[in-house]
């Protein structure tokens, strides 16, 4: 068996008049995520990481913000695709780990409907699938509440 390592890494700017989404949760917030997509910066960050492990380009190049079929599309959505094409390519979701980085919103009492959320869509077990979340202690961008930035990490498992 062969095991593949990937991290993935997003940032999106957080601004008026949009829906703050999170591992495809809507949570109640006076700003939203800014992005071509629903702006997921988490399923983002997941989608790069399963992206890199197996060896592919990036998001942007599989769905591109000039395209418009993408806009304002459900990021789940994006994974789904991102599974499709791990499983064309034999490999299997060993685990992933994740930290979401933002001063505000606190998303602590989000963190288990994202784990439901993004293991389903990836067909893996929930055990199998992490979130952690943190602040900056208000240094830097995501201190200053400018954005939310996600980290991830995955291993793939191929035959």
């Amino acid at each position: 068996m062969k095991l593949k390592i990937g991290h993935g890494y997003d940032v999106h700017r957080l601004t008026e008049g949009r829906k703050m989404i999170i591992g495809g949760v809507e949570i109640p917030y006076t700003l939203g995520l800014l992005g071509h997509s629903d702006a997921d910066v988490l399923c983002h960050a997941v989608a790069d990481a399963l992206l890199g492990a197996a060896g592919k380009r990036d998001i942007g190049y599989y769905f591109p913000d000039t395209d418009e079929r993408y806009h304002g599309i459900s990021s789940l959505l994006l994974l789904a695709e991102v599974k499709k094409l791990l499983n064309a390519d034999g490999y299997v979701v060993g685990n992933i780990d994740c930290t979401l980085i933002a001063q505000k919103p606190k998303m602590a009492p989000h963190l288990s409907a994202m784990r439901e959320n993004i293991a389903s869509v990836l067909q893996m077990e929930i055990d199998d699938f992490n979130i952690k979340a943190t602040t900056e202690e208000k240094l830097g961008f995501t201190g200053r509440g400018e954005g939310i930035s996600a980290h991830a990490v995955c291993l793939l498992q191929k035959a």
